[in-house]
């Protein structure tokens, strides 16, 4: 489970000053942060602190209005397609197309990045959704078994950077387990993680820092 190699050794995440705007709100409000390679970081904060808006900023997905980011080496203001390549999202949303099976999601996925069928059938079956379950369209699959694909599909991508929000959600015990074995996994092969968790004793046996969020701004950070 090797994450692609990148040119750039620069840390995983820089933002300075970073404001990132949700309907003309600033969801980050001037946030600086540094995340190196290889840490598993832990959002913490209440409701509206932007720990989602964060995530979805790392993920190019949510511009930033103002300030420096990249993600990956990345800029995230003129590089935010390159963002997008290198890194990979589970969200309460799992990006999966629908009307595809489990495993023409897999292939498409796989294929922007070279993946064999071996890789395919390795992260299926490390994820469960192997066997017959390959073969079902993603619409007819349980809430759990959406989330275990969409974790299939980071296995393949091998993405460098992952970025989850909520990622025990709709998974039973054994699942769980699984996710932070692959988390644990990515890691040890240089991958960098950040998560927002309400499991919170649960993804602090995980974490190697926390970080607590208010206002849109970093107002703590444990190592």
């Amino acid at each position: 489970m090797e994450p692609h190699e990148h040119i750039s050794e620069s840390p995983a995440v820089e933002l300075r000053d970073a404001v990132a705007l949700i309907s003309d709100f600033p969801a980050l409000a001037g946030l600086d942060l540094t995340v190196e390679r290889g840490e598993i970081v832990m959002l913490t904060g209440p409701n509206g602190a932007g720990k989602t808006t964060l995530l979805r900023v790392c993920a190019g997905l949510t511009p930033i209005a103002r300030g420096f980011g990249r993600v990956m080496g990345a800029d995230l203001l003129s590089e935010r397609d390159a963002v997008r390549q290198r890194v990979g999202m589970v969200a309460h949303s799992n990006g999966l197309y629908d009307e595809l099976t489990v495993r023409e999601n897999l292939e498409f996925w796989g294929a922007l990045i070279g993946a064999g069928d071996d890789e395919l059938h390795q992260a299926m079956s490390i994820m469960g959704v192997d066997g017959r379950l390959a073969s079902v369209p993603v619409r007819g699959l349980s809430a759990g078994q959406r989330r275990r694909t969409a974790f299939a599909i980071l296995v393949v991508r091998r993405a460098g950077l992952w970025l989850l929000d909520e990622p025990h959600a709709g998974l039973d015990s054994g699942a769980r387990d699984e996710v932070d074995d692959i988390l644990r996994q990515a890691t040890a092969a240089g991958a960098t993680v950040m998560l927002s968790s309400h499991e919170l004793d649960r993804v602090e046996q995980l974490a190697t820092r926390k970080l607590h969020l208010a206002g849109g701004v970093v107002v703590g950070d444990e190592r």
